[in-house]
């Protein structure tokens, strides 16, 4: 009877050395993976952090749905989208380059589209900005756009000079192409009032020429035009050389135009080179993007290039080595760190 007793003290000894072994393993057990949570925590924490402020709707505003500013800056909002995490962008239809300025200043869109010379005008306030505009910073440049001095081949009108007393289309009032005609009238010894200006825009402009109504038209846009397209199918057209001093000039007072040649088999119709002046698209971003959300956007934007191509050939010459030639304006901080990078 005194064994089996012992015998059953041995088993309760054995049974509580048991259990606390057990009871520290699976004690062991639950505090790694307290750890493991509590790590996983804390890089979800600092994750979070690191995106503290990003901004999560983004509205990328380009041009006409008819334009070069349309399928690229669908494009470019496509690939934000996409590969920037916690974020939504959207490239919707907008007016032009001064409307699109003037949006995104006053926080209606964060990214847009607009020629350089607009970018600088609203950064400093003058010409078709009453005051300032600063709250966007430069991105990156993409394509030129040439400013074309159309007429037809029988018009008589050999040089800007022959402008003088002519009816002649200079854009909508307000636009980048006024501005433009305005510059280059003055650059040549003219001014607006030397001329008969009318305010018609690109596709207005080309009817007028073809009916006799104007004598010549300016006209700020990508290289082949449709509107000069569709003139030069039905019609002998000339665009007009800028003369090398007056571009020079033009070069040296505003920094953001750079010289271009128009090539004979451009249009229809239209046999000789010209040589004139252009002005660059380029991608403007609003300062409330904050630096390291603007430095990834950025980063994604130029590892997929290739989306930029497909969507319209002029996309094809957007790079890093030429993403700042004619910034007319200060860059992002966020941008200039990833350009200082490269």
């Amino acid at each position: 009877m005194k064994k089996f007793s012992w015998f059953l003290v041995l088993l309760l000894a054995m049974s509580i050395f048991l259990a606390a072994c057990g009871g520290n393993e699976g004690g062991n057990g639950g505090e790694a993976e307290s750890e493991d949570s509590d790590s996983t925590s804390e890089e979800g924490s600092e994750d979070t952090a690191s995106k503290e402020g990003w901004v999560e709707n983004i509205t990328l505003l380009t041009g006409g749905e008819a334009g070069v500013y349309f399928p690229l800056g669908v494009a470019l909002a496509d690939i934000i989208d996409s590969n920037v995490d916690g974020v939504t962008a959207t490239g919707v239809s907008s007016g032009a380059s001064v409307s699109n300025a003037e949006q995104l200043n006053n926080g209606e869109a964060q990214l847009a589209l607009v020629q350089n010379d607009i970018a600088y005008y609203g950064a400093e306030g003058v010409n078709m900005f009453e005051e300032p505009l600063d709250n966007y910073s430069g991105v990156f440049t993409i394509y030129n756009e040439t400013i074309q001095l159309v007429t037809l081949a029988d018009s008589g009108i050999e040089s800007v000079a022959d402008l003088e007393g002519k009816r002649v289309a200079i854009g909508d009032i307000g636009s980048g192409t006024e501005a433009n005609a305005t510059q280059i009238l003055e650059a040549h010894g003219l001014s607006v009032d030397d001329v008969n200006a009318q305010a018609l825009d690109f596709a207005d402009a080309s009817t007028n020429l073809q009916d006799g109504n104007v004598d010549a038209a300016f006209v700020t846009a990508g290289t082949p035009t449709g509107a000069i397209q569709e003139l030069s199918a039905s019609a002998d057209v000339k665009i007009i050389s800028f003369d090398q001093e007056a571009i020079d000039s033009l070069m040296e007072e505003y920094t953001y135009y750079v010289q271009e040649d128009i090539p004979a088999d451009a249009y229809d119709n239209f046999d000789s080179t010209a040589t004139t002046v252009a002005v660059q698209a380029m991608l403007i971003a609003s300062n409330d993007i904050p630096e390291d959300q603007m430095y990834e956007i950025t980063s994604v934007i130029f590892d997929n290039l290739d989306d930029v191509a497909n969507a319209h050939v002029r996309g094809e010459e957007l790079s890093v080595d030429t993403a700042q030639d004619g910034m007319s304006i200060d860059l992002h901080p966020g941008v200039q760190k990833y350009y200082d990078e490269q």
